[in-house]
């Protein structure tokens, strides 16, 4: 980061923060960066590229490290969100290089805390040492997130592209494995707002019903299209939704807040990872509908 200031690093790192938060529910990573890349000019330095991508992107997910620690913004599953704290700080540190300087600082606490830097601190060339330290750790956690990023953005490729049908014998086939028993899925055409009903025993006749909705779409699902499915649902059954574009805030509040109707939701991330944690209860058939290998990486320290 030698050619690029602190205080342009602040910059980019503030108006990233006013691009989320217009953005109260998230924004994927990608759009993200997308966006502050139009907002902002780039230096002929930022707009160069390095062999895995354009070197803005890596700045910019190397800067907002730091606030992250802070507290200040939320990775999760390749969204970004402006937290409370990182609303502050934008109102109270309106100076770029104050408001580098001072996540950079959050960031250093934060480290010392978890590394026991202070140990250090008796070592010739400590200092040189905890600067090393502090470059390879960020390096490993944006590695780390693009890899995690570019796998989930790939699935939902994947599963976007899926015939429509297939998709929902695949959420059939996850049901199965969890260890539900699949009694019905809709066949093409209109369902009633119910693709898949499903039972916790082989004849059904031990509660609850499980009445399932599967949306395969890139539209999150609102809080009235949630209270649409939820009109299907009995005061002895369970609902699960299934929706590849995720939910609203609204539908997932309204969701919490039932209290006699029983009720999940369940994005694409989610669904990644019942499929993954079941991989061995899934048929060869099954596996085949989405042919997931994990792979393990040593997750950065939070």
């Amino acid at each position: 980061m030698a050619k690029i200031t602190n205080r342009r690093l602040g910059e980019l790192v503030q108006t990233l923060f006013h691009i989320l938060k217009e953005q109260p529910e998230g924004m994927k990573a990608k759009a993200a960066l997308a966006k502050l890349a139009d907002a902002v000019t780039l230096t002929e330095y930022e707009a160069g590229s390095y062999e895995s991508g354009r070197r803005f992107e890596k700045i910019v997910r190397w800067a907002t490290v730091d606030t992250v620690r802070a507290g200040w913004l939320i990775k999760e599953s390749g969204i970004w969100t402006l937290t409370v704290k990182g609303e502050e700080a934008l109102e109270r540190y309106s100076d770029p290089l104050e408001f580098h300087k001072k996540a950079a600082q959050l960031y250093q606490q934060w480290r010392k805390h978890h590394k026991m830097l202070q140990d250090n601190a008796l070592m010739p060339g400590a200092e040189d040492m905890e600067e090393a330290e502090d470059e390879s750790e960020k390096s490993i956690n944006v590695s780390y997130e693009e890899a995690k990023e570019q796998a989930q953005e790939k699935i939902d490729a994947f599963l976007h592209d899926m015939d429509a049908y297939d998709f929902q014998r695949l959420v059939a086939d996850l049901l199965k494995a969890v260890g539900y028993h699949v009694t019905w899925i809709a066949p093409p055409g209109k369902d009633g707002g119910v693709d898949i009903l499903a039972y916790t025993d082989p004849l059904g006749t031990q509660g609850p019903r499980i009445k399932v909705q599967v949306k395969q779409q890139q539209k999150a699902v609102t809080e009235p299209d949630l209270k649409s499915f939820m009109a299907n649902i009995g005061q002895h059954d369970s609902g699960i939704f299934f929706c590849t574009g995720g939910f609203t805030k609204d539908a997932e509040t309204y969701a919490r807040s039932q209290e006699s109707k029983r009720i999940m939701l369940v994005d694409s991330i989610k669904l990644v990872q019942l499929w993954t944690d079941n991989i061995p209860r899934l048929s060869d058939q099954a596996w085949q509908r989405l042919p997931l290998t994990p792979i393990f990486f040593l997750t950065p320290e939070k």
